[in-house]
């Protein structure tokens, strides 16, 4: 099954092979059993709890690079897809800010899930950053969790709105909405933005051993 989260992302519900487990934040290398695509592997991460009796991908497509991505969004139910063990270093310690960029934000929405059904999400927060708010994946979803005022930032960084921050996420822009920087960070997003992220927090306090990201 699958179904469209925003303009160009989706969800694809997969059988759960048996006796597969996982750790929410991990991925998978994820395949086309199509003769054309069996070798193109890709990494994708999970979005569904451990516990669920099926698997969960949120994957956003990108039809201009004509590849695995394009190929997924154009499948139809019942094609099969091949996956490898999990992997990944994306896991939760403890209370901590979470910051994502862009399709960054899919290795949390299986920590955030677990957390609030075990009644752990409140002192937890999240930074996320987007080119437009039609980009923000499961916006409702992460609204829900986060509910009290601070715990939410969402910026917008090439649309002017008024119901969203218009920054980029920089090292003023962290020591402006953070004060605390002996927790967590929990970093994930495109190669650039994570490798920016990590030097700010480290330039303003944050000890390396706390930030978590993807190695």
């Amino acid at each position: 099954m699958t179904e469209f989260v925003t303009h160009n992302v989706k969800r694809f519900i997969v059988e759960k092979p048996e006796g597969y487990v996982f750790t929410p934040g991990q991925a998978t290398d994820v395949a086309i059993n199509k003769p054309e695509w069996k070798e193109a592997r890709r990494p994708f991460t999970f979005t569904s709890l451990t516990a669920d009796r099926v698997l969960e991908f949120t994957i956003k497509g990108y039809p201009e690079r004509h590849g695995v991505t394009e190929a997924l969004h154009q499948l139809e139910a019942g094609e099969e897809l091949i996956l490898s063990e999990p992997f990944g270093t994306i896991q939760y310690k403890s209370e901590g800010v979470f910051i994502a960029g862009g399709a960054g934000i899919t290795p949390f929405i299986a920590i955030f899930r677990e957390l609030f059904q075990e009644n752990r999400i409140e002192g937890n927060r999240l930074i996320f950053s987007n080119q437009t708010a039609a980009d923000i994946i499961l916006e409702k979803e992460l609204k829900f969790y986060f509910n009290k005022p601070g715990q939410l930032l969402l910026t917008l960084t090439s649309e002017k709105n008024p119901a969203y921050l218009q920054e980029r996420i920089t090292k003023d822009f962290l020591e402006e909405y953070i004060t605390n920087w002996a927790q967590p960070f929990y970093l994930c997003g495109p190669p650039a933005f994570t490798k920016d992220i990590k030097q700010a927090l480290v330039e303003l306090g944050a000890p390396v051993e706390e930030l978590v990201f993807e190695k």
